[in-house]
């Protein structure tokens, strides 16, 4: 926990959990104000849980969300009107404190001078200087000139932004490069599925971001609120601008766990739990343990999602589990999927049927989760049959494994490099962009029709590298992308599938069958996924060292 004082009546503190409110009531504070919204980040507490400890504490809270980055005048207004209805001393918090601490100089700045604003603030270790001119230039941010510049800004540190940025150093020395990511922790999130099967500890799948940005690359830990393409910058959360000569796009998506109503208020207890979040994928594994009988549903949202093996993956490690401990007869195990199909890629569908018959799990197409009572342990979904009537449908369980519905970040779909649907628009083959030839995009962010997985980062990042060499050199772009994704379906403890295909599902193995044939179960292939894959993505391909991801060469057909 580590509390800001701005003032004797208000502090700030980046985000704080329910464990810190015996802290934070002893330190004095009467009221607690939460400027971050629900669902976004992966290890992030809802506010109703904070909300639940205070009340326990008699601390009043006050729900105020800001986007990052975002900070608009109502919210502003919403942030002086719980102030004024809320005892202090007050702590306001969001990721980092940024956001709160610049709601505070913006509703301060009607009745305190900038510099006491700005000294107050810095005092506290946020630097307002990006307010002070916000204020001055009648909350417009200036793009013409920028705080900072580079030959190449890379917009998330996930692993298409560290792989990227450490591929085109291996490719030049001399480029001056930024990583623009507010995050403190980077994940190996592919881990999380073994988190929840019990294989892996959660704390094996966690780095220090600092540790891996690649030496000689700027790290500048802010949130992206805005970009101005025509005018080359980047609008980061304070209102600072970074200008670059090539931008690279790669922020990874949004978990919308809002989208199922009920759902974040239960999230970690009666039996919801879900792998696509660091801090609950260990929750799935002791409910595994600890059921003994009853129903276990695991849910499946429209595409696109990260991993779209994921949900079933969660469901083949469960069932292996209550096969392995002689519970299995005694446990309802039903898959609810929003989609048609149990996997997009038709040949690996007959062997993974095995394993559903194996665990005698009953397949529910066309049911898209809509809302969890956790309380009564109830999940309703709509049935959505192609020439039938919607309909819905409310079922009890023991256990519940959410999948998320995902989308992109709200920063991507309101900017002007998304399509339609809010994905950053590319080329699929050089996956530069659409309309600005000076941008590219790679991960889970575009939309390209690929997987969304690491492996497809993986593929994706030296095609990237090579074609913003290629462009600063000069000429056209010289790489090409095949759609490469890879999910290891991990069917039972010491088995997977290793599904690895390209665009249109075509098959894409990276060993002979004679060796490992893909489309069956095969231990060879869970060595890998255990042993082999997670020091390839922390020592290889987050270092640019592209084993077995050199970029294909771009054909170029005659007109």
């Amino acid at each position: 926990m580590d509390i800001r004082r701005v003032t004797d009546k208000t502090s700030v503190s980046p985000q704080i959990t329910a464990q810190d409110l015996p802290a934070i009531k002893e330190a004095g504070f009467r009221a607690i104000i939460c400027n971050r919204p629900d669902g976004e980040g992966a290890d992030q507490p809802s506010f109703e849980e904070i909300e639940a400890a205070a009340q326990a504490l008699d601390i009043k809270t006050a729900y105020v969300p800001v986007q990052t980055g975002m900070v608009q005048d109502a919210d502003v207004a919403a942030f002086g009107a719980v102030l004024e209805d809320l005892p202090r001393p007050v702590l306001a918090y969001c990721r980092t404190g940024t956001r709160s601490a610049t709601l505070w100089s913006f509703h301060e700045s009607k009745k305190r001078p900038i510099p006491e604003i700005l000294a107050a603030t810095k005092a506290a270790g946020y630097d307002m200087n990006g307010v002070a001119r916000r204020i001055a230039n009648g909350g417009k941010t200036p793009t013409d000139t920028g705080d900072a510049k580079y030959d190449v800004v890379i917009v998330g540190g996930g692993a298409g932004g560290v792989a990227v940025a450490a591929s085109l150093q291996a490719r030049t020395s001399n480029l001056s490069i930024a990583i623009i990511d507010p995050a403190d922790i980077h994940y190996y999130q592919p881990g999380w599925t073994m988190v929840g099967g019990g294989i892996f500890d959660a704390t094996q799948t966690a780095k220090t971001m600092g540790s891996l940005i690649p030496r000689g690359v700027k790290w500048i830990q802010a949130a992206v609120a805005a970009f101005e393409p025509a005018d080359n910058a980047v609008i980061l959360d304070g209102c600072r601008v970074v200008k670059y000569d090539r931008l690279v796009v790669c922020p990874g998506l949004k978990l919308d766990w809002d989208a199922v109503e009920g759902l974040e208020e239960t999230l970690g207890r009666n039996g919801v739990t879900s792998n696509y979040r660091y801090d609950l994928a260990p929750y799935t594994w002791q409910l595994v343990q600890e059921l003994k009988e009853g129903r276990a549903i695991f849910t499946q949202p429209p595409m696109p999602i990260k991993c779209a093996g994921a949900p079933q993956k969660a469901m083949y490690l469960s069932g292996d589990a209550w096969f392995r401990n002689g519970r299995l007869k005694d446990i309802d195990i039903q898959f609810m999927n929003a989609g048609g199909v149990l996997f997009g890629v038709k040949d690996y569908v007959p062997a993974l049927e095995r394993y559903v018959d194996k665990y005698d799990a009953t397949l529910n197409f066309f049911h898209n989760l809509t809302s969890v009572d956790g309380a009564a342990k109830t999940a309703t979904f709509r049935i959505a049959k192609p020439d039938a009537e919607p309909e819905n449908v409310t079922v009890d369980f023991d256990m519940l494994h959410v999948c998320p519905p995902q989308v992109a970040p709200d920063f991507i779909r309101v900017s002007p490099l998304a399509d339609a649907a809010g994905w950053v628009d590319v080329d699929q083959a050089t996956l530069r962009h659409a309309s600005y030839d000076n941008i590219w995009s790679l991960g889970d962010v575009m939309n390209a029709p690929n997987a969304k997985t690491a492996a497809a980062a993986r593929k994706q990042a030296p095609t990237v590298a090579e074609n913003i060499v290629a462009d600063i050199s000069g000429r056209s772009p010289t790489a090409a992308y095949d759609g490469y994704g890879s999910c290891p379906l991990t069917v039972e403890r010491g088995k997977i599938i290793l599904a690895e295909f390209g665009y249109g599902g075509v098959l894409k193995p990276s060993f002979p069958a004679a060796m490992l044939d893909g489309t069956k179960p095969t231990r060879l292939a869970w060595f890998l996924k255990e042993r082999m894959l997670p020091p390839i993505y922390w020592k290889a391909m987050l270092k640019g060292k592209e084993w077995m991801a050199k970029p294909e060469k771009l054909k170029v057909t005659a007109e």
